[in-house]
Formats: C-alpha cells, structure tokens, sequence
C-alpha cells in the first residue's frame, strides 16, 4: 500500500475531510472561570481574635467582600443588667483588652452624673494619665504590628518591647496588666505608689525613642510607602457616614477629637494638646496619625505629671452604690475611636438597660465599600491599618 493511500476498514469509508490535523484547527473560544469566593478567617490576621471574611475575587482583584461578624459574641450589654454598677466595670474592661483602663471611664462617668458625684482632682488627674498610657500601650503594639503584617518582622519585636514598659507602669499603680478594674464611683482604688512619677516620666522618655525609631525604620522604608500609600483612601464624608471615628477619620484629614470637641471629661481641658490630622485618608496616613499621637500621648501624660494636684482619690460615696433613676450618654476618645454608653437607671444597685457604642464595630462597617478592587495583598494591609480589636466588634 502507498504511503499516500487513506487506510480503511472493509465496509467503513472514511472522509479525508475528518483527518485533519487538530494542529490546523482554529477554536476562537474564551474560557470564562468565574469568579473565585476566598474565606479570609475565621480569624484576624494578627490573631486577635475571630472574623470571617469572604471574599469574592475576579482574579487578583476583589470583586465583593463581606465580613462575618459574631464568633465570640459576649453579649456585654445584657450581662451588665445583671451585675452591680462596681461589678460592670470587670466586665467592660475586657471589651477593648488593649486598652482596658480607658473602657471603664465612660461608664464611671455616666454612673457619677447620675449620682451627681465628682471625682477629686486628683483622681481625675491619675484616671488621665492612666488613659493616655493605655493608648500609648495600644498604639505601640500597632507601629510594630503594622510593619509585621506588610513583611517586615523587627518592628513587632521593637513594639512588643516598648510596649512592656508602659505595661509595667499600669501594673505598678493597679496590679493589673491587661485588665485593671482600678476606677471606683467616686474616683479610683488608690494613690499612686511612692517613686511611680519619677519612673513615669522616664518612660515617656522611652516612648519618644520608639516613636524615632519606628518613624525611620517604618514610615521611612520604601516597601512600607510601597504597600500603603494610595491603598485603602476612606474619603471624609464617606468615613462619617459609616461611624468611622478615632485614628482612622483623622487620618482623612477630619479634625474631630471627642478629648477637645466632646463634653469635658477628666483633666483634658487642663491639658495643651494638638489633635493630628492627615489629608490621604489611605492606609500610610493613618499609621502616620497614630505615631504623632503616640508622641503626643506622652506629653498629655507628662503635663498631668508636672500639674499633678493632691488631695484625696475617692469622693464620699454610699457604701452600696444605688444609682438615681433616670438615663445618661456618655462617649469618649478611645484609642480606637469613640466610645459611648447609654445607661438607663431605675434606682437599683445596677442598671436597668446598657448600650455601647463601641468603636471596631462601626470602623469595620466600612470594609465592604473599602475592599472593593483592592488586589489580594492590599486586603491585609488594610485590614491592619484599620486597627480593629475583635472584643470591641463582638462585645
């Protein structure tokens, strides 16, 4: 047979047609994949706690996401219907556990006006310092935390170190690390320990260190700049309109601090301090902020030093606390942001309904609207220039 003949099969023709070499077809065909769905979680990306994030991805690039909240709901606000005015301020402290001491001042403060009780200078004084070192001991963690989760691992190292100096100071005036329990109705447990000033003040001297340090090693590296600048811009409006607050409005050039703009509370109007601000809105900037108010932290804290006052820390308080009827809203400036608690009183020893506005929950709202066309890396990055402490979302 020739090498050009077409074999064939008794009784079965074949059409030359149909062998075509597949090397000449031509398929014009687009493969459509489909989008992609990404479960982030349910974790944190820097384990402080549990969220779920699901995200719908077109390639690299995020299409939707939406965050699932509710793994370790606590239920703070029911609970304090059945605990005693003292008693609530152990449950509250472990809401932000960062910055325990400074959850405990609103709810003292809406307790005392309703008593329409006053805490002592002095123990204004010493609940402010205590304030400012729980914000000092927060934002120190996140300038380190901030660079680990871009890449870089020394800056973790140097936060977690700075930050154990500022620990140490609580810990020596209330025996608590983590969580304090130390504001009383009326003012705080006790006085300040002898020699605690002096160590005190040079601390602060630590805390402007720190803040040289991560300035030159974070905010000055270009990978860092790489990573965060233009990457998640919350625009101003848009920031307020979702109950964004703290660091994270600021950072979009909104100047609103609830220490200078809100009700006078604690020695705040005593005290000469600037409210930072920066004009990107992007996720460089509010690591910016919060390095400038880590530095100004320290010097609130110094000025109570210097103006320290003396007298007594407790106001004349009944020895069962029974709170006149009625109802109050207090917020404050929270390391995270603004932090308030409605309390309803019908004369009892606890109250009779709590709301807390907690300031995670409503800056993390705006995630939906923030992830959306982000590629997958800038997704952590954001994720961790909002700052977000599960315990305030899930309370």
């Amino acid at each position: 047979m020739s090498t050009t003949d077409t074999p064939t099969t008794p009784g079965f023709e074949v059409d030359p047609v149909a062998l075509t070499p597949l090397a000449d077809a031509r398929v014009d065909v687009e493969l459509d994949t489909g989008d992609m769905i990404l479960n982030l979680g349910p974790q944190h990306p820097a384990t402080h706690g549990t969220l779920r994030l699901v995200v719908r991805l077109d390639g690299e690039r995020v299409v939707a996401a939406d965050p699932v909240i509710g793994y370790m709901h606590r239920g703070y606000e029911k609970l304090s219907e059945f605990r005693t005015y003292p008693q609530v301020t152990t449950l509250i402290n472990r809401i932000d556990w960062l910055s325990s001491f400074a959850n405990e001042v609103p709810f003292l403060e809406a307790a005392e006006k309703l008593m329409e009780v006053e805490a002592p200078p002095r123990a204004k004084y010493i609940r402010t310092i205590l304030t400012e070192l729980s914000r000092i001991a927060t934002f120190l963690l996140f300038l380190g935390e901030m660079g680990l989760q871009v890449g870089a691992l020394t800056p973790a190292f140097y936060g977690f170190r700075d930050r154990e100096h500022i620990l140490n100071l609580i810990e020596a005036v209330t025996g608590g690390r983590f969580h304090p329990n130390f504001n009383r109705i009326g003012g705080v447990k006790d006085d300040l320990p002898w020699g605690w000033l002096a160590e005190c003040r040079s601390a602060m001297k630590i805390v402007f260190d720190a803040c040289d340090v991560f300035e030159d090693l974070v905010l000055g590296n270009e990978i860092f700049a790489a990573r965060c600048k233009g990457v998640g811009i919350i625009p101003a409006e848009l920031g307020a309109a979702y109950g964004v607050s703290g660091s994270n409005l600021r950072a979009s050039g909104v100047d609103w601090d609830l220490r200078r703009d809100g009700e006078p509370y604690l020695a705040y109007p005593d005290l000469d301090f600037k409210v930072w601000t920066h004009p990107d809105g992007d996720s460089f900037a509010r690591y910016w902020v919060r390095l400038q108010e880590t530095r100004e932290s320290a010097r609130m804290v110094l000025q109570c030093l210097d103006a320290m006052p003396g007298g007594a820390v407790m106001a004349k308080v009944p020895r069962i606390i029974k709170v006149p009827a009625g109802e109050i809203w207090v917020e404050t400036e929270n390391p995270l942001g603004q932090m308030g608690y409605y309390v309803v009183s019908k004369g009892a020893t606890g109250p009779f309904r709590v709301k807390i506005r907690s300031a995670s929950f409503s800056n993390v709202s705006i995630l939906p609207w923030l992830l959306r066309g982000v590629f997958v890396p800038d997704i952590i990055t954001i994720l961790a220039s909002l700052y977000f402490i599960l315990g305030d979302i899930d309370r």
